[in-house]
């Protein structure tokens, strides 16, 4: 049987005309749910940009999320209130109205079937179902093993940022060497995590400097600046070891991918 949003997310029937539903997306840049789980004041700016078009032009805005790729899959973000509208963009607030479900009930909906980002919720709103109902607050995807690891820096960044205990326990405790693929150009950096907090501590310090430290990516991103990390970095795991493994031995391994995948002439290592 299904459970249709609206008998849970109740909307007055008599102001529902006030609304205007959000269905975000990506940006080019980020994935909506990445920058929810990881800031929420950058959430909220999602729903007060304004673009060239007065998109949010009723009262309030009811937000949903698209869940990682899925077309169908909503979660949703929060009805916002919009205070003001100018030029630059819209001044907004979060109400209270069903608060206590931001971020818990994913939505069934295969979306408005036209390019925008905003429209009328009335349209929309009786066809909202409910998928799941979440027992927390959505907090980003759980740790999907160390083969299975394709991340790009932003979903990475919300990532270390909430300390996700799944993923921290699993990168703290081994050694490795990890891959980054530069998206736009198909350049690849081979790197090594051998210190006493394994990857984590290595992709921390990428999440931290955008280069790592490194001397081979600083200058591509002292150039490009953070943002293009941001956008471009997708990282994933070569091979992995016990804590135990000896320094040299991983040192061995990297120069190994780096001779493999030929990084010292068609990607960023320089030695």
């Amino acid at each position: 049987m299904d459970i249709f949003a609206k008998e849970i997310l109740r909307i007055d029937k008599d102001n529902i005309d006030e609304y205007k539903i959000h269905f975000a997306v990506n940006n080019g840049k980020n994935e909506p749910l990445d920058v929810f789980v990881r800031d929420p004041d950058e959430w909220k700016g999602w729903n007060s940009w304004r673009g060239g078009r007065d998109d949010f032009s009723r009262k309030f805005i009811f937000s949903l999320i698209r869940y990682y790729h899925k077309t169908d899959k909503w979660l949703f973000g929060g009805i916002f209130e919009v205070i003001e509208r100018n030029t630059d963009g819209y001044s907004v607030k979060l109400i209270d109205l069903h608060r206590e479900y931001i971020g818990r009930i994913l939505i069934h909906y295969p979306g408005p079937g036209a390019r925008g980002r905003a429209f009328y919720l009335e349209n929309h709103f009786n066809e909202l179902k409910v998928a799941q109902i979440f027992e927390k607050r959505f907090e980003g995807e759980a740790f999907p093993g160390y083969e299975n690891v394709e991340h790009g820096f932003s979903q990475l960044e919300a990532i270390i940022k909430q300390d996700k205990s799944g993923w921290k326990s699993a990168l703290e405790n081994v050694k490795g060497i990890y891959l980054i693929v530069d998206k736009s150009n198909g350049m690849i950096y081979v790197g090594m995590a051998s210190g006493d907090s394994g990857i984590w501590s290595r992709w921390k310090s990428y999440i931290e400097t955008g280069h790592g430290g490194n001397v081979d990516l600083k200058e591509l991103i002292n150039t490009k600046g953070i943002g293009y990390a941001r956008e471009h970095f997708q990282f994933s795991i070569l091979e992995f070891r016990s804590m135990n493994t000896e320094d040299k031995v991983i040192s061995e391994r990297e120069q190994y991918w780096k001779r493999a995948l030929q990084t010292n002439k068609f990607g960023y290592n320089k030695n």
